[in-house]
Parts: C-alpha cells; structure tokens; sequence
C-alpha cells in the first residue's frame, strides 16, 4: 500500500470516527431532553389538534417545556409592571355560571398582560355562554373555549408570565387558583383553568387570579357527571363574565 493510500484510508477513517461521535452526542442530547422534559397539558397533545389548549390530569404528562424561557418573559414583564407601580388585586372578575358565581382577584402585578388578556375578552364578551368543558374532581376545572372541544382559542397566542420572586408563582397551584391552560410555552390563548384541590403541577402555566368568593362552586363543577373526555353530560355554562375595576 503507497502512501497516497494510507493517507486517504486514514482521513476515511476519521471522517467515519467523527461521524460516530456526532451520532453519539445527538443521541444523548436527545436523551437529556426527554428526561428533564415536564409537560404539559393539552387536549392538543393529546388529539394532535392545531390549536389546543388543555390541562392534562395529575396522572398524565404530554408534551415537552422549557422552563427557562418562560421564567425570562415573566421576570421582564414584571420589572415592567413595579415601574408602573401595578398592583395585585386591582380587579374583580365574578364569572357567572348556571351552578352559581365564582368570583376571582386578580394578580395584576404579577400577570399583567394575562389578566388585561383576559379582562380584554371579558369586556367584548367573549366568554358569554362559553362552557367548562374539561372537569376533573379533586383537581381542576377548565373552560374558555369558543368551540367547546379544547381545540379553541380568540386566533392569537401570547407569552407566558412565570417570574419566580412573585407572590402568585411562589403560591403555585394550590386550591382556588386561577391560570392560563396552554399547548406549551408561550401558547396562551383563552383557554383557563381554576384548581379545586392544591396540587404540585409544574411551573409553566400563568397564574392570573384566584378564587375569593364562590370555590364551592367550582368544586361542585368539578364534581358533575361527565364523559370519557371528562367534558360534563349536562353543560356548565358561563352566562356572563363580570369584570370590576377597584380603587387603586
């Protein structure tokens, strides 16, 4: 063998070592990912629909986040906020259902573009005879849907607020609690969710509010027959979503 030869065997040889490394990295990489993975929700995930936003029961995990993103847009949003001297609880949002009103406080402070998101809606009346149409005893009940199949939302996405230094994140999800459902970060949509029992759910959902008058409600909600999808028999229905500006 010459060496013309030998020097073209070796630069094949380490062309196919090379290879075989990359292949390698990738892999773990890959690997890393899914398990760090935490997820999320979403009937989207689950019904490979385009525009999804659910919230998967405590035994589900579907899809994949990434938890360091959101924590950025959170923490911008509410430098933002403390220089515009916002407020925690600087609204009233009575949701009027055929079981009964659920009144929330909102976290304005916290969640400034989620709660203007929402009371925005509110106002054009939006959420009027919009169902709950995903309820699950001892965890939570979601609604906000325009189609009512947890397929819908207003045609438009917005960022997720998840700033760990604030009251509402630091609280988590705990009963009473009102956030944002999603098909992932920065999905937002219309798409809520109110929690009827404290639970340890990941960090990606925008907490906007919680319950202060009206859990009982929500927890009979919870509570009312339902089918294989969790969608309730007997519709649930908000008939008017009431926002209340308070003194500042």
């Amino acid at each position: 063998m010459d060496r013309r030869t030998l020097i073209i065997v070796s630069i094949s040889s380490a062309v196919a070592i090379v290879g075989v490394v990359a292949i390698v990295a990738i892999s773990i990489m890959t690997g890393a990912k899914s398990d760090t993975a935490v997820s999320i929700i979403s009937d989207e995930e689950v019904s490979m629909s385009n525009d999804s936003k659910g919230v998967v029961p405590p035994s589900g995990v579907v899809g994949m986040a990434d938890e360091n993103t959101p924590a950025v847009n959170g923490e911008s949003a509410n430098n933002d906020n403390k220089e515009n001297k916002v407020k925690n609880f600087s609204h009233n949002i009575t949701l009027k259902t055929n079981l009964g009103d659920i009144k929330i406080a909102t976290y304005d402070a916290d969640a400034p573009k989620t709660v203007d998101n929402f009371i925005t809606l509110a106002k054009k009346g939006f959420y009027d005879g919009l169902i709950f149409h995903r309820v699950i005893s001892g965890f939570m009940i979601q609604g906000g849907d325009p189609t009512g199949t947890g397929m819908g939302g207003p045609g438009y996405k917005f960022e997720d607020e998840l700033d760990p230094s604030t009251e509402s994140y630091r609280a988590g999800y705990v009963k009473g609690v009102v956030a944002m459902a999603n098909s992932g970060p920065d999905t937002n949509g219309s798409q809520f969710f109110i929690m009827v029992a404290d639970y340890p759910l990941p960090h990606n959902y925008s907490i906007f509010g919680k319950v202060i008058a009206g859990q009982e409600v929500a927890d009979a909600i919870s509570n009312v027959q339902r089918d294989r999808s969790d969608k309730p028999l007997s519709a649930v229905t908000f008939s008017k979503v009431i926002v209340e500006d308070l003194p500042k």
